[in-house]
């Protein structure tokens, strides 16, 4: 996601002075990375520096350190609830492309497989589970141009998808989910494995960040391997604006 904003694809970013740049915050969907030297005098700032406009009530703050890390909990105390989250190694030749095909052949046969069209694309907004599929993107047109994913449907509903959360020159980082009662089925690993597959074909890296071990499960069951467990913050933004107050 750092280089969907390095590479000018989506997202916003402040440093503490254009000409001499020692520390930074990257702010792409909900996910907030701060890097460099915690230690200059406007870190603190750009951990308080919540962008107008944030189209969530949340925000997942990512420290490249625990210097960020503390800066973070000074600034927010227990407004901010400190979570793990779970890194996937970054390879390019992990995959069995049989086995995918496999994954998509179990889908259970009261289900379609289908390609986020124009009709998916403005059906994934009408459900808590599903938002996140093409909520990066600023219009059908924009996704359809720049954006891939597949969902599993069931009577002409959305219930399980994969899609690309952000989008980067050489690949796409993957947003997946399943709606609850529809779990345990394999549809979600088959929407991954096509949306793994089709980005295979064409020359695109299929990024996957876990932010919890039935996600890091699911990652190794299609072939990425797990890297390194990393500390985040969830930030209830409406809380924040209310102490403001």
């Amino acid at each position: 996601m750092i280089r969907s904003f390095t590479q000018g694809h989506m997202g916003r970013g402040w440093v503490n002075d254009l000409r001499d740049i020692v520390c930074a915050q990257i702010l792409v969907g909900d996910f907030c990375v701060f890097a460099g030297d915690h230690r200059d005098d406007e870190a603190i700032n750009l951990v308080k520096n919540i962008p107008s406009g944030h189209k969530t009530p949340w925000m997942l703050m990512i420290p490249q350190n625990d210097g960020w890390g503390g800066l973070i909990e000074t600034v927010y105390g227990d407004i901010v609830k400190k979570i793990s989250r779970y890194a996937i190694k970054k390879e390019k030749d992990c995959f069995d492309e049989e086995k995918l095909r496999r994954f998509i052949g179990e889908l259970p046969d009261e289900f379609q497989l289908t390609q986020i069209d124009e009709a998916l694309y403005h059906q994934t907004f009408l459900h808590d589970f599903s938002q996140d599929f093409c909520s990066q993107f600023s219009s059908a047109e924009d996704y359809l141009s720049r954006g891939l994913g597949y969902c599993a449907v069931h009577r002409g509903e959305i219930v399980s998808g994969a899609s690309s959360y952000t989008v980067y020159d050489e690949g796409i980082e993957i947003e997946i989910a399943t709606k609850s009662g529809y779990r345990r089925q394999g549809l979600a690993a088959a929407c991954a494995a096509k949306l793994i597959l089709h980005c295979l074909e064409r020359g695109l890296y299929p990024s996957w960040d876990a932010a919890n071990k039935a996600s890091v499960a699911l990652a190794e069951k299609l072939g990425y391997h797990f890297d390194f467990e990393y500390d985040a913050y969830e930030v209830d933004i409406k809380k924040i604006f209310e102490r403001k107050v």
